[in-house]
């Protein structure tokens, strides 16, 4: 079963379970190329941003404070994972992402029209375009929330990973400091060392690599929004940026600032091209650490079987003691 939803192009058939409109089954349509779907992380930006742009929309007297509610209890629900399903594109798609933020902008505003007692999707009593994306463009909401998006995973996940991986090595660290093996240069025997010591090396790589990610934060956390369409501000009030900065760098927990030049953080991404640097940076030491371990663990007859690894599964399918 479906129903009819409209833009500016005329009417479009929609699932009648999807919240989504005519502009995101357009887009179903039109860009149907490969299976990689728009990364999770990337729409709860966008959610994100949706409701701290309804909280400032709402302050400044540019949006009713009804509808601000519903627009916040919908974006909720999508920062909870409860409408993942409702966002069907794939990456591919206009360079601006504008397919992914009026999916965003849709969503929103059908279950927002749900929510105040009216069928699924349309266009009132919230309106996707007037309402929801009020006061930002696609070319300011999909930049913001790759930024969002990047520093939240940093963070959230990347950071705390490392710290438990440092940690856990500088225990091994201090208990081995006076455990003497034999050093190597060329794969051959060189002079002695600790395995204490060997491990220090891991450590310090880590760190190198941990101060690098966090020197490279503070620009990915300068955001797009507020420069709308083409860095200029267009239709969104004067100080839109500042507030709508501050109020995500609120919900979120995490230093967020307006960019000082959004015509630059609309139209280019070196802070992002900076932080994957530092990422490559983390990706070769724990290739490297990974490989010395590797070296380390091989045997446990033939090879070097300095230390013993935990065995992941079986190793063979012709040899019934091998393990990997």
């Amino acid at each position: 079963m479906s129903r009819i939803e409209t833009d500016s192009l005329g009417e479009v058939q929609v699932p009648d379970d999807a919240y989504w409109g005519a502009q995101t089954q357009r887009s179903l349509v039109n860009f149907a190329i490969g299976e990689q779907r728009m990364p999770l992380a990337v729409l709860h930006a966008l959610a994100l941003i949706k409701k701290a742009a309804a909280r400032v929309n709402d302050r400044n007297g540019d949006l009713p404070a009804d509808i601000a509610r519903l627009i916040e209890q919908a974006a909720d629900e999508v920062l909870a994972g409860q409408h993942d399903d409702q966002f069907p594109l794939v990456v591919w798609q206009t360079g601006s992402g504008t397919q992914s933020n009026m999916n965003a902008n849709e969503v929103i505003a059908g279950r927002a029209n749900e929510l105040s007692g009216k069928t699924r999707g349309g266009k009132s009593p919230v309106h996707p375009n007037d309402h929801v994306n009020r006061s930002q463009s696609s070319n300011d909401c999909f930049p913001t929330a790759m930024n969002i998006a990047a520093v939240q995973a940093v963070n959230q996940q990347l950071l705390p990973a490392i710290t438990h991986l440092s940690g856990g090595l500088a225990e091994l660290s201090a208990r081995h400091m006076k455990l003497v093996k034999t050093g190597r240069t060329h794969m051959m025997d060189a002079t002695p060392i600790t395995f204490g010591q060997e491990l220090s090396a891991f450590i310090a790589q880590l760190d190198y690599a941990e101060r690098a990610i966090r020197s490279a934060l503070p620009q990915v956390c300068e955001l797009a929004q507020g420069g709308t369409a083409v860095g200029t501000g267009l239709n969104s009030p004067h100080g839109f940026g500042e507030a709508i900065a501050a109020e995500l760098a609120a919900l979120s927990g995490l230093p967020f600032v307006t960019a000082p030049n959004k015509f630059a953080a609309l139209s280019g991404h070196e802070p992002l091209v900076t932080l994957h640097g530092a990422l490559k940076t983390l990706a070769v030491a724990l290739m490297k650490i990974a490989n010395d371990l590797r070296l380390l663990g091989s045997g446990p007859r033939a090879g070097l079987a300095e230390v013993k690894l935990p065995a992941n599964e079986p190793g063979s399918s012709i040899m019934p003691g091998k393990v990997n």
